[in-house]
């Protein structure tokens, strides 16, 4: 081997992010701890603070584990951001010019509701709570975390865009190819309520950690993980006066209430929650690395992890943590001394 061509090797597996990434197949790989440069001690005390059931994977392999890893389970609001990877494929394959096109477009009952004030709605509105849909700002003038609007956003996406049931699109464009290990449902007890096992979120996670590639496929667009990473809305976007206004005859709702929580200025992007500052310079999760991104459903209780910097993914569920809302600049709940516990568990990498 040539001086030359061994420089060239070495230089390429330091600086090419694709050579060594490590991806299950239909089992996945594990590793102790230590492997993977964690701390025993540090996780099982997470284990300890969280409770219900979950998983820590780091450089693709699957390090600690605990509770029941093939149960399946309603993940509640943390299925959101699903939901907008698979708006950002339905524009892959042509089936929408982008986020900022219009709703109405394929619900064309829009163009008339409440005398016209919804005919601006796009998608982008309704993947970042400011849609206005059942209340009376129009569609990006105010925050509102409105379950309505999801309901909306899924069944117009699945029902007129991919003309085909969630179950259907979620599992031949995703599920299927990351070789989901366990039973998965999206529409128990209702359309658009995924429930699916600690370990295969994780895989969704591993997904959206690389940036939509999986293996040597890249199923979704890179673009579109950089979008939902990167577009918060603005930290001075007002929230919602939380009057009424008409919906579509028969809307109803994946769980919630039409304003749930004031958090999300400044932080909330694409149905993701970013570790940004509020508009009172909070930040939302001060103890947990600044690029750190979270699916969050039950204040908590049902949470996906996403830390590029550490190459860790974390999914648990059913867990004791429910402080999501109470985060921001408050190092003390649950969810920040869980996040802390990760940081601490890294013993391989500046915090």
């Amino acid at each position: 081997m040539t001086i030359r061509l061994l420089t060239f090797l070495l230089l390429a597996a330091l600086f090419s992010p694709a050579l060594g990434q490590t991806f299950p197949g239909k089992e996945w790989e594990t590793c102790a701890p230590e492997a993977a440069g964690l701390s025993a001690e540090k996780l099982a005390a997470l284990r300890e603070l969280v409770g219900g059931r979950g998983c820590v994977v780091r450089h693709g392999k699957l390090a600690f584990a605990w509770g029941d890893q093939t149960r399946s389970q309603d993940v509640a609001s943390a299925m959101k951001p699903v939901i907008s990877t698979l708006l950002f494929l339905a524009i892959q394959e042509g089936r929408l010019a982008g986020p900022d096109a219009l709703v109405a477009d394929f619900e064309p009952r829009l163009k008339t509701l409440n005398n016209g004030k919804d005919a601006t709605m796009t998608w982008r509105h309704l993947a970042s709570q400011t849609s206005g849909y059942g209340l009376a700002e129009h569609p990006g003038a105010a925050y509102s975390y409105n379950d309505f609007a999801l309901a909306l956003y899924y069944d117009t996406l699945m029902e007129k865009v991919f003309q085909q049931p969630g179950f259907d699109v979620f599992r031949r464009r995703l599920a299927g190819p990351m070789q989901f290990q366990d039973a998965i449902s999206f529409d128990k007890p209702k359309p658009g309520r995924l429930a699916l096992s600690v370990r295969d979120f994780a895989r969704f996670g591993l997904l959206a950690l690389h940036k939509g590639k999986w293996r040597d496929q890249q199923l979704v667009p890179a673009s579109a993980f950089e979008t939902m990473f990167t577009s918060p809305i603005p930290a001075s976007t007002p929230l919602t006066g939380k009057q009424d206004a008409e919906m579509l005859p028969g809307q109803r709702s994946l769980g919630g209430t039409k304003s749930i929580t004031p958090n999300g200025p400044g932080v909330y992007s694409f149905n993701w929650w970013l570790n940004r500052t509020d508009k009172e310079g909070r930040r939302a999760l001060p103890t947990a690395p600044l690029d750190a991104i979270l699916a969050s459903g039950h204040g908590a209780k049902r949470t996906l992890w996403v830390i590029p910097s550490l190459d860790l993914v974390v999914s648990w569920n059913d867990s004791l943590v429910d402080d999501h809302d109470k985060s921001p600049g408050n190092p003390g709940t649950r969810l920040n001394r869980a996040a802390r516990l990760l940081m601490e568990a890294v013993v391989d990498a500046k915090k």
